[in-house]
């Protein structure tokens, strides 16, 4: 591929700077990767985990009007939800940057999530295994399109562990789908989920040009 070892970037300090940051001079290439995933599974919280810039958010307080209309099944302590995306930037290594774009998790914004999947060279899709039947839809409306994703499981504080060979039958991921674990508060789990992501695309790219 020619750049620097994806691995590299998993030991820097993480630090967010307010407003605008510039991209190091060195950075040749720029991928732009959804963030995707059902209601509530903690797309908002990975994308602030990693950014290197302060994320941009549209976030609105739930109100009465959600009920009947949003799954809030599970979701007691849920008091906000992204009404258009989430945005971030992690700057991989020195020569690729990556730019995330957490999609909102209701059904109701799937039109949405095809207007943010236009360029987008692939997906990283979240699991919350207590809802995991909502991930469905998700990696539905991807596979539809197209989008070549990798999934991870948002391991909640106090959620039973799961092999995660049990979850990619509950999924149905087809054998070379990377499947990882990771805590969405947590730079260094989501930075790795990320890396194996991008690994898997510029894999899955070579081979196809083969």
């Amino acid at each position: 591929m020619g750049f620097a070892p994806l691995r590299s970037e998993s030991d820097r300090p993480h630090t967010q700077t307010p407003g605008v940051e510039y991209l190091p001079p060195t950075v040749t290439k720029s991928v732009k990767l959804l963030v995707a995933g059902s209601f509530g599974v903690g797309k908002t919280t990975f994308v602030g985990s990693v950014s290197e810039i302060k994320p941009l958010r549209t976030e609105e307080t739930i109100t009465e009007a959600s009920i009947g209309v949003d799954d809030l099944a599970g979701l007691r302590e849920k008091t906000t939800t992204t009404v258009a995306m989430d945005f971030g930037r992690i700057t991989l290594n020195p020569q690729l940057a990556l730019y995330l774009f957490g999609t909102p998790g209701q059904r109701r914004f799937i039109p949405l999530w095809e207007e943010l999947a236009i360029g987008a060279l692939g997906a990283l899709v979240l699991v919350d295994t207590r809802r995991i039947e909502q991930s469905d839809e998700v990696l539905s409306v991807l596979e539809q399109r197209a989008v070549p994703y990798a999934v991870a499981v948002n391991e909640f504080e106090g959620a039973k562990r799961y092999p995660l060979a049990e979850i990619r039958d509950a999924l149905d991921l087809a054998e070379g789908t990377p499947l990882t674990a990771l805590d969405a508060r947590d730079r260094r789990t989501c930075v790795q989920s990320l890396i194996t992501l991008v690994e898997f695309l510029f894999q899955s790219r070579q081979e196809s040009q083969l």
